[in-house]
């Protein structure tokens, strides 16, 4: 965030003198910064506190560790070796020690030298390096050190104060070596341009902006940096939230052609069949759409919804309704096999009044049609002729509808089905393809705590479905231990068997395909161990065509068995979900492209296999599959982690609660939200350093309040100069990373 021209100054100049462009380039290429506000936004993570070592019994292997000792002892030793076979080769072992532990420090060859002269026993220093084992003691290699002498001008200057701050480093430029070249920039710090309204930053009782920088950096106390943190929090939030804000009221300053369902068209003669009544909530939030719709600027409405609450039925009569209206509405699916599995459902669920055009259609019938990028040539342009002409009213699809090619005759909302797989960019794409902005509906089946909403769908308004229509059954969920306990498993297999008994259906999901396609990396990564004894995450994960053949052959022989994954062609695909919907196949054998929207009612029993390699909100999402229908759900969670692993616990969360919204705060504290945060947007979220969305809830919705009022009464921020650039800079950023992705 460079907020002025002095600020704006690339690294190499002001610090030549100092640094030198070799440290410029490193901290451009490893850290990211390239200018000294750059470098003055680059907080440290902690605080050491003089004297006091990371406990040696704590440090981390094979990471890079910064700590503060006191020489105990220094020997240099000789030996040979094929470089000094007369036995002048020299190795120099310091022991340093912080009075609870002790660290082994080895320099070779002519690196002895300089460490050796200054690193005398009683000698005070910071070390920083690798942290690896040497005959099974811990010990440092080379490190780089900087030594703490109380009796020159600079140290004392230097580290003034009891609290070293330590800053994300990286090999190639340790902490102080950052450290130093902040205090080098920390004058310009007085520069910086507040860019919060001096009502706020008083009312709050924050400091300024120059001086949070300074104890950030510099802090004497521990309230230093807690008034400093507290202050760039709010800077973090506010310049998000008023970019948002702006977002927000530069859209209602759109035109958009309102769109009012006619008194006795489509949506009525489609609510009239309707077997039965819409849910309180789903008629609460229809209403919030339609008056939305109704009005002269674009609608911009986050629908989140609990699995199976009824949200592509809200999102179907809004979409009626603009057909009504005489426009046309586009349904953008994140997947071919949502895309197809939304076309099947809305065509059913419209009957003849989706036949528009067609011999035995309702004289108030619409044409529905699929776009995806995969469809043959002929029904490809027939589905473009249909849609730039306007005979059909509704289009469901991927990305396909994004293309240039693709035009419409009057486009009049857009819904976006799963919108964490959507950048806005490729929202605000869809919606150009409108003579005038069209209304826009984001659906996520993905409950977000309301701090994530304000900060990622902040441009948003939100209606929250909470309620499952009547009908619905309650899910059992249930974790199997299959390493503690195998018989658990051979009775899950069972209870499949009892539920296709019964007339019902059954998934087993897995982590992976299994066919030669498939990535070695990706299994490295998701079996990638948290501690040597967890041998369960040492195997790959389990794969869809390896677990079908066994259960096939095994635990469930005599069933039907199909296997549904995301490389097989999408007309197998289709043809495998038809076959299960009919009820063809016992038991369907898949990765996550069931996640979201796929709906058989018949399907009563899940099993999750390796459930510990997915994410919380993910487990949510699958067992959301089962128990549509009258007949209660089951989920089996089966994993072979221990006991008293992280991952179980997960597990044990996801198996006691089925409130999204729960395991969605459960999900984000586990996960760095930066994932979170990325996953939704174009990647500027993720540059918060300071904000945490969950812990700083208060301050998230506080500044929002203060965006609003202050975009309001001066939508072009004439009278916050400091802010304005704030967000420049901001928005720089977002574009460049957008940019940067392609």
């Amino acid at each position: 965030m460079d907020l002025v021209p002095a600020l704006n100054e690339p690294l190499e100049r002001p610090l030549k003198s100092v640094l030198g462009p070799a440290t410029a380039k490193v901290m451009a290429e490893h850290l990211g910064l390239h200018t000294v506000g750059d470098l003055l936004h680059h907080y440290p993570r902690r605080y050491e506190e003089r004297g006091q070592l990371t406990h040696l019994a704590d440090l981390p292997m094979d990471e890079h560790v910064t700590v503060v000792a006191q020489v105990a002892d220094a020997r240099l030793h000789s030996f040979a070796s094929a470089k000094a076979p007369r036995g002048k080769g020299q190795r120099l072992e310091v022991t340093i020690t912080d009075g609870s532990g002790r660290l082994q420090l080895v320099f070779f060859g002519s690196g002895v030298h300089k460490p050796h002269k200054e690193l005398l026993p009683g000698t005070r220093a910071m070390f920083s390096g690798k942290v690896s084992v040497f005959n099974r003691r811990l010990q440092l290699a080379h490190p780089a050190y900087e030594l703490l002498r109380a009796d020159t001008e600079e140290s004392v200057e230097s580290w003034a104060g009891a609290l070293i701050p330590l800053y994300p480093a990286t090999a190639k430029m340790e902490s102080w070596k950052i450290g130093k070249a902040i205090q080098t920039v920390l004058p310009d710090a007085r520069d910086a341009v507040d860019p919060l309204p001096d009502s706020l930053r008083e009312g709050r009782g924050l400091v300024s902006l120059p001086e949070a920088l300074l104890k950030i950096h510099r802090p004497h106390t521990k309230a230093d940096i807690a008034d400093a943190r507290a202050r760039l929090k709010w800077d973090e939030a506010f310049v998000l939230q008023v970019a948002l804000a702006r977002r927000r009221h530069a859209d209602a300053q759109l035109p958009a052609v309102p769109r009012r369902p006619a008194p006795d068209g489509l949506l009525t003669a489609f609510d009239a069949r309707l077997p039965f009544t819409l849910t309180e909530g789903q008629q609460k939030v229809s209403k919030e759409i339609f008056d939305d719709l109704a009005t002269d600027h674009p609608m911009h409405r986050l629908l989140q919804g609990e699995v199976g609450s009824g949200k592509t039925l809200v999102a179907l009569r809004a979409m009626l309704a603009v057909v009504d209206a005489g426009g046309q509405a586009a349904l953008l699916a994140p997947t071919e096999v949502l895309a197809q599995q939304h076309h099947r459902s809305v065509v059913e669920m419209m009957g003849d009044l989706a036949e528009g055009g067609m011999l035995g259609g309702s004289e108030l019938a619409t044409k529905v049609v699929l776009l995806t990028g995969s469809m043959g040539a002929a029904a490809r342009r027939q589905a473009l002729l249909d849609l730039v002409t306007g005979e059909a009213g509704i289009v469901i699809g991927t990305h396909a509808l994004i293309e240039d090619k693709v035009q419409f005759h009057d486009l009049g909302l857009v819904v976006v089905d799963e919108q964490h797989r959507f950048g806005v960019e490729q929202r605000d794409a869809l919606r150009g393809k409108g003579k005038q902005p069209p209304h826009l509906l984001v659906m996520t089946a993905t409950p977000i705590p309301r701090t994530v909403a304000m900060t990622v769908f902040g441009d948003l308004e939100t209606s929250v479905l909470d309620q499952l229509p009547a009908g619905r059954s309650p899910i059992a969920s249930h974790v199997v231990p299959a390493a503690d306990k195998p018989h658990f498993l051979a009775r899950a297999w069972e209870r499949v068997r009892e539920e296709v008994a019964a007339g019902h259906q059954a998934y087993v999901v897995c982590p992976r395909i299994g066919d030669d396609g498939d990535e070695p990396a990706d299994a490295k990564k998701a079996g990638r161990g948290k501690s040597a004894e967890d041998e369960a995450e040492k195997r790959p994960p389990l794969a869809v065509l390896e677990v079908a053949e066994q259960l096939a052959k095994g635990p469930l022989s005599g069933l039907t068995v199909e296997v549904l994954h995301g490389r097989m062609h999408p007309d197998d695909k289709d043809a495998v979900m038809r076959r299960f919907a009919a009820g063809d196949t016992d038991v369907l054998v898949a990765t996550t492209v069931i996640e979201v929207g796929v709906n058989v009612p018949n399907a009563t029993a899940m099993v999750i296999m390796d459930a510990d390699r997915f994410g919380v909100s993910q487990l949510h999402q699958l067992r959301g599959r089962v128990g549509r229908g009258s007949a209660p759900g089951l989920c089996l969670l089966v994993s072979e982690m221990p006991e008293a692993s992280a991952a179980r616990q997960r597990l044990t969360a996801v198996a006691t609660t089925l409130d999204g919204f729960e395991l969605s705060r459960i999900d984000l504290e586990q996960r760095r939200e930066g994932d979170v945060l990325g996953q939704a947007q174009s990647g500027a979220r993720t540059s918060l350093r300071v904000l945490a969305v969950i812990e700083d809830e208060e301050v998230i919705a506080e500044a929002r309040q203060e965006a609003v009022a202050v975009v309001a009464a001066d939508p072009e921020l004439s009278a916050y100069p400091g802010l304005r650039t704030a967000l420049d800079a901001l928005l720089d950023e977002e574009r460049e990373q957008y940019l940067e992705k392609g």
